[in-house]
C-alpha cells in the first residue's frame, strides 16, 4: 500500500510538498498525524521512516503554485511523488483527504479524511513530508533572513504578516494569495 499526505498547502511561502510512502519493513512505533506530534518526536522518527518506507517527494515551487492554482499544483506534486516513487499503476494507494489528485492511469485510489490518523503509512508520509519541507524552509531562511520562515515555515503568522509589511514579498512567496497581495 501506498499512503499520500502533502504539506504546505496553506502556507503564504515556500513549496507544497506531496510525499508517497511505500511500506518496505516494520514502521517505527507512535506514528500518527504529523500535526498530533512535537517536533522533537516528528524529528526522531524521521530516520525511523526513512528505514522502514520507499519515498517518493512531489515537491511544487511558489510559482507553480502561483501559476496553476492549489488544486492543479497538488494534481503536480501528486504526480511527481508517485512517478519518483516508481509507483504502479494497479497498487493500493490511500490518499489524506477528500479529493483524488492521482493521475486518471491508478486505478486502486481510496481517499480517506483523516488517513493520516488512521493509517500507519499515510502517517508516515505525513511526517516525513513535515520534517522535510521545515529543513527546507530553514534552509531558505538564510536567504531570506527578515522573514522568520525558520520559525513559521511560510504559514501565516503574526510574525509573517509583519515582516511581509516591512520588506513586501520575497521570491518564495505566493504572490496569487490574497494575504500575500495585499503587500505587492
Amino acid at each position: 500500500m501506498i499512503g499520500i499526505d502533502e504539506v504546505g498547502r496553506g502556507c503564504w511561502a515556500g513549496p507544497l510538498l506531496v510525499v508517497a510512502a511505500r511500506q518496505v519493513s516494520a514502521l517505527p512505533d507512535g506514528l500518527r498525524d504529523s500535526k498530533a506530534l512535537s517536533k522533537t518526536r516528528r524529528e526522531s522518527l524521521y530516520d525511523d521512516i526513512q528505514t522502514s518506507c520507499e519515498l517518493g517527494e512531489g515537491w511544487v515551487q511558489p510559482e507553480e503554485i502561483d501559476e496553476h492554482g492549489l488544486a492543479t499544483a497538488m494534481k503536480i506534486g501528486v504526480s511527481r511523488a508517485l512517478m519518483q516513487l516508481g509507483a504502479l499503476f494497479e497498487e493500493e494507494i490511500v490518499m489524506d483527504g477528500n479529493v483524488n489528485y492521482c493521475p486518471e492511469d491508478f486505478t486502486n485510489i481510496s481517499t480517506v479524511i483523516k488517513a493520516d490518523s488512521l493509517h500507519p503509512i499515510v502517517s508516515a508520509a505525513s511526517i516525513y513530508a513535515k520534517v522535510t519541507r521545515d529543513k527546507y524552509m530553514a534552509r531558505i531562511a538564510q536567504f531570506h533572513p527578515f522573514y522568520g520562515f525558520e520559525q513559521h515555515v511560510g504559514y501565516g503568522t503574526e510574525l509573517h504578516r509583519s515582516a511581509l509589511k516591512i520588506h513586501g514579498p520575497s521570491a518564495v512567496h505566493r504572490k496569487s494569495y490574497k494575504p500575500v497581495q495585499a503587500f505587492l
